[in-house]
């Protein structure tokens, strides 16, 4: 079990990992209607997650509340948003295409603070594998670990774009492509830690488990429609985006279903 727990926990990381390989294959800086294509992509996927391997079980963990048994996602979900509304306050980074930075002032070049971007949108990710392995480790009858795994192999699919966005556009900007790729692969290790240290918490608050599901669910939501949304939307061919949104919505409902 602490095995197949441990590869679930990785199987993320490696996604981005080979994302971030993709700097050594392309020579070009990536194209913008590929980029609104992966991005699209990815917040397909994130949607997808936040409904059927977290909101929906959080729900049905409370059943026994009756006619409330919406309230823990409820209260979780806005807890969520909240949480990265605050690190997004407090953390400067900097979003792709983007001129200004977002965040308190900082003298931070801006390829650091573009990994500070992505590896902010990466914690709610991890979280959401943590909370899903938890809540199948400590006994939890709606969490199978066919679910668990469709969850790390849907974060990882949609981390595969992830890293090569970030490595990419860093080697574009002048940095060797050994270094590209090496910020690319540290913004995705937040996830595996921020996994396990959610899977930490979760052994001392198990009754807590709906909320921390919908928690991972709003935050993961916030980053889809404070960032990644708007990055898929931008500029020409913006449909692309839409019908990427869509392959990976529905791709990760279908792994959520077959495999859970």
């Amino acid at each position: 079990m602490k095995g197949e727990v441990i590869l679930g926990l990785m199987i993320p990381f490696v996604g981005t990992a080979l994302g971030a390989g993709c700097v050594f294959l392309m020579k070009d800086k990536m194209r913008p209607m590929v980029q609104r294509a992966l991005t699209g992509f990815a917040s397909g996927v994130m949607v997808a997650a936040s409904i059927w391997s977290l909101l929906i079980p959080a729900m049905d963990q409370s059943e026994d509340m009756g006619k409330l048994s919406f309230l823990p996602a409820f209260v979780g979900f806005w807890l969520g948003i909240l949480f990265l509304l605050l690190l997004d306050t407090v953390i400067p980074h900097l979003h792709m295409d983007s001129d200004k930075a977002e965040g308190p002032k900082a003298k931070l070049r801006r390829s650091t603070m573009m990994v500070l971007a992505v590896t902010l949108h990466n914690i709610p990710e991890g979280m959401a594998v943590g909370v899903v392995y938890a809540g199948m480790l400590y006994g939890n009858s709606n969490i199978t670990s066919g679910a668990a795994l469709a969850l790390a192999l849907g974060i990882a699919i949609q981390n595969f774009p992830e890293g090569a966005i970030i490595s990419m556009p860093l080697c574009a900007e002048g940095k060797s492509k050994g270094r590209a790729f090496l910020d690319g692969v540290l913004s995705g290790a937040v996830e595996p830690i921020g996994a396990f240290l959610t899977i930490v918490g979760a052994s001392l608050i198990v009754p807590a488990m709906p909320y921390l599901l919908s928690f991972a669910a709003g935050a993961m939501m916030y980053v889809v429609v404070e960032e990644l949304i708007p990055e898929m939307s931008a500029g020409e061919h913006s449909n692309i985006g839409v019908i990427m949104f869509t392959v990976g919505f529905t791709l990760m409902m279908a792994l959520d279903v077959a495999l859970g």
